[in-house]
């Protein structure tokens, strides 16, 4: 009696649960095989697509009935063998070598002209079903990303919600996620750092286990907690419907960590400007050591001069910079007096402003339908249009941002000046009495440049702080006569200043930086 392998295939361990099952395969195999007096030698049991090449049971089968293994092979159906035509012309072969392969569902003669025929057809239609229902899902998938609705499994942090439907934040999940952000933005932590922590605070993959490395790498770069939808593997993108995590400016501040742009680390040493000062030749960050009891900050750059300055010396500095910020009471009075005035008249240049935002808003999408327009009349390159999308979606993003803090009744333009002025005139004391970490925080704040050359600590404060510590000069140096124009000018500059902050930036323009905290 010859011997035959018995091939038995279903797409997916679903699909073997429900409709055409293996069993129901294995079944009709049998009794076709009790009925052509043939013997089942081996089975062959694959939970693959044949839609494309790389079922490693079919590969192995073909190839043991290549080697004469045994005289042929059992299928159920046409479709279960192939729906590539590769596949399919591989198995002719051996049928042409005189390996005999029987269809239990179609009783055709495969080394006849005619039957031979009849199961080419059948093989095309097959790939050609294929190819169909690739393009109709391709549509399905691409029409939900065009709702804003992400087809595939919730990041983590979100949950689905069902099919075609926006994903919803995971209240347990979610402000996890948010905190890993949070802490990953400070610089702080490296990714194993990061991984130990969240585990400890309570994050958890969706097996119950420890997030890893990579499953952070992709979560801390992925667009989808802004509100923005990016396909990793073709790098399209879409605007989402569901409700973002994090702001963007926080996600671009971590990208600039991943990249390498900003310093982090786990620091052994917790030197008072640690990271704080750089050299004014090299621009790299001086290092901290200690000498004889004395704490020293060095450049370690061979090529440039000896900078070594003294922590005694910077700190010294520093309190003078902080000191030129205090106000007289005279100058304090008045300022009150203009802070009062602001927050009257801010209700018609907020209206302003939302107003302005809003007609960006538009702008930015009339921009994206004429380039989703060129795109269609193929005037330009796919290539050219999703990096030109991608750039639109940004930058409405930091829009719809800046619209949302206008809108914000709890955080207007003149209470953030209010919070500046605050700030400016508590820095000296609020340095004395703060921690090294508060200190440093400080700095980063109210100063922008903090430079050595040598042996000499050169600090530049931070707009609009410079404008505070300079309200005495106009800029011939000559002494303002009059309090309240000082006063004016200060004002204007703080307010102009956070103005700066809260706008988007226009790609076309450099924002000068402000060196106030995000």
């Amino acid at each position: 009696m010859k011997t035959f392998f018995g091939y038995v295939r279903v797409s997916t361990a679903k699909q073997g649960e429900k409709g055409v099952s293996l069993q129901e395969q294995r079944d009709a195999i049998n009794r076709y095989a009790q009925r052509n007096g043939l013997q089942i030698s081996e089975w062959f049991e694959e939970t693959e697509t044949a839609a494309k090449r790389g079922r490693p049971l079919f590969n192995k089968m073909l190839k043991l009935l290549d080697v004469g293994r045994s005289d042929g092979v059992i299928i159920h159906k046409i479709d279960r063998s192939a729906r590539n035509l590769k596949d399919w012309a591989d198995l002719g072969e051996l049928i042409d070598g005189g390996i005999e392969v029987h269809f239990v569902n179609e009783s055709l003669d495969l080394h006849s002209r005619g039957g031979r025929l009849s199961a080419d057809i059948q093989a095309v239609v097959a790939a050609d079903y294929i190819r169909n229902l690739r393009e109709e899902t391709r549509k399905g998938f691409y029409g939900r990303l065009k709702q804003g609705i992400y087809p595939l499994p919730a990041p983590l942090g979100y949950v689905d919600m069902g099919k075609a439907k926006v994903k919803e934040l995971d209240p347990i999940k979610a402000p996890l996620v948010k905190k890993a952000f949070e802490l990953y933005s400070t610089g702080k932590y490296n990714l194993p750092g990061l991984i130990d922590e969240m585990y400890r605070i309570g994050l958890r993959n969706r097996k119950g286990g420890k997030v890893t490395q990579n499953g952070f790498s992709v979560m801390l770069n992925n667009h989808f907690y802004i509100g923005v939808i990016k396909l990793r593997r073709t790098g399209e993108t879409f605007p989402g419907s569901h409700e973002p995590l994090i702001a963007k400016s926080m996600f671009d501040r971590v990208q600039r960590i991943l990249d390498g742009k900003t310093n982090t680390g786990v620091q052994k040493h917790d030197f008072l400007f640690r990271r704080l000062l750089k050299c004014k030749h090299c621009g790299y960050s001086l290092r901290g050591e200690t000498q004889k009891g004395h704490v020293y900050y060095r450049c370690h750059t061979r090529s440039c001069p000896v900078t070594c300055v003294r922590e005694e010396l910077v700190e010294s500095a520093v309190l003078d910079k902080l000191l030129q910020l205090q106000l007289s009471e005279q100058e304090e009075t008045y300022l009150r007096q203009e802070l009062a005035r602001l927050k009257q008249d801010w209700g018609k240049e907020q209206e302003g402003q939302i107003s302005a935002s809003n007609l960006r808003v538009s702008q930015i999408q009339d921009r994206l339908d004429r380039l989703t327009d060129a795109y269609i009349d193929r005037l330009i390159e796919k290539e050219v249009f999703e990096k030109r999308k991608s750039t639109l979606l940004m930058e409405q993003k930091e829009v719809e941002e800046t619209l949302t803090g206008l809108q914000d009744k709890s955080s207007s333009v003149p209470d953030r000046v209010t919070e500046l002025v605050e700030l400016a005139g508590s820095a000296y004391s609020q340095y004395k009495t703060g921690f090294p970490d508060e200190k440093r925080d400080l700095l980063r704040i109210v100063t922008s440049n903090r430079e050595a050359d040598g042996k000499n600590v050169e600090l530049r404060l931070a707009i609009p702080f410079d404008g505070i510590a300079n309200r005495l000069h106009i800029s011939n140096s000559a002494p303002y006569r009059e309090t309240g124009r000082t006063i004016d000018s200060i004002v204007s500059k703080l307010v102009d200043s956070v103005k700066i902050q809260t706008s988007p930036r226009d790609p076309d323009n450099n924002t000068p930086e402000t060196g106030l905290a995000a």
